[in-house]
């Protein structure tokens, strides 16, 4: 394929579309690159037999082609501690708030264990573990979604691995270039999840600025759901676009039901930025958890990984209940454009037909 649509993105991992799927699901991922498009599999929260056992899932399916995995990496947590030490680490007034809310609302206690229990981000170990992995299995790329990834470079390199950096600010962006990563995801405050707070229209050109000389392609991320989304990060410099939200309600997804309903029915302004959920800046939609935390009587939002701990009855007794009135989940400004289930093949085409239409409207001007 050549075309406006053909980018450095497309030419460095082989893909027909500069469109890449961040995605918790492993469907998801599969359809997506079988469809001409690339997927990173976010398993931040799964075990590290777990993240393998996955991994060979994908490779059984897609013939060769490439595809990435997600972690975190955070620096502003314990170096090890076993959950029963993190949770002994919630104050008391914390507890009895959260307590407040479960009663208020009448919350159900989770039918399994939270699935934060096991995520990378309680403390280094866990990251490095889970980071093992992804070493054994040479991913062909591996992006980190929360902390830097300039202390395994050397190493990915040398098994042949692409490490891709995601950054809110610049000055990031500089220092991954420097450092030697491979792709820069510059995500904006419109994006969902742990995001900065500089607009997808601010950072992206500001990145694209510092990563053009160095020959490093810029992926756009936050509040991307759209084939105009996707045209406008090209022409901000671009050469691709990292998409999360837009997966969530699709037929292949496993979010459950009602919460793909509550997302379909959500706007733009039914997301929200607070810590509530992990103690980092987060793009979720709202939910009364949030509205507690945002009243005068709620104490300051604990510290990663704490906060996570905190919040974690609540999020997966909502889940495991189908409470639609409770749920939370990340997503980001761009949700009012998701609007249906359909399949991730047809979300991928819809998306490459609309851009081209654009590209289309200005070349006929």
């Amino acid at each position: 394929m050549s075309g406006p649509l053909h980018t450095q993105l497309c030419e460095k991992l082989g893909i027909e579309y500069p469109v890449v799927a961040f995605t918790h699901c492993k469907d998801v991922a599969v359809a997506v690159i079988n469809a001409g498009g690339f997927a990173v599999l976010g398993e931040a929260l799964h075990t590290p037999d777990q993240i393998a056992a996955d991994i060979k899932w994908i490779k059984e399916r897609i013939g060769g082609k490439p595809f990435g995995i997600d972690l975190v990496l955070p620096s502003s947590v314990p170096e090890e501690k076993s959950l029963e030490e993190l949770l002994a680490m919630i104050p008391q007034e914390h507890r009895d708030f959260e307590r407040m809310i479960a009663k208020k609302y009448n919350v159900p206690e989770p039918k399994i264990p939270p699935a934060i229990h096991v995520w990378g981000g309680l403390d280094h170990k866990r990251a490095l573990d889970q980071l093992e992995v992804i070493f054994d299995e040479r991913v062909p790329v591996f992006a980190s979604g929360l902390g830097s990834p300039a202390f395994l470079l050397k190493r990915a390199h040398e098994l042949g691995m692409q490490v891709w950096g995601l950054v809110g600010k610049p000055r990031q962006a500089k220092r991954q270039i420097e450092a030697g990563t491979d792709v820069i995801i510059a995500q904006g405050y419109d994006a969902a999840g742990h995001t900065g707070n500089i607009g997808t229209f601010s950072i992206v050109p500001q990145v694209v600025d510092i990563c053009r000389p160095a020959g490093v392609p810029v992926i756009a991320a936050g509040g991307v759901t759209t084939g105009r989304h996707l045209a406008a990060a090209l022409a901000l410099g671009a050469d691709g676009v990292w998409t999360g939200s837009l997966w969530l309600a699709s037929r292949e997804s496993d979010v459950n039901l009602p919460l793909k309903e509550r997302l379909i029915e959500a706007e733009t302004d039914d997301t929200v930025y607070s810590d509530c959920i992990s103690g980092y800046t987060m793009r979720t939609t709202r939910s009364p958890w949030h509205d507690e935390w945002l009243s005068e009587s709620a104490p300051e939002p604990l510290k990663p990984p704490l906060q996570s701990l905190l919040s974690a009855n609540y999020i997966q007794g909502s889940l495991d209940y189908q409470r639609k009135d409770l749920m939370t989940e990340a997503a980001g400004q761009g949700i009012h454009y998701v609007k249906e289930m359909k399949p991730a093949r047809q979300i991928l085409s819809d998306i490459v037909e609309e851009a081209l239409d654009v590209f289309d409207r200005f070349a006929a001007a």
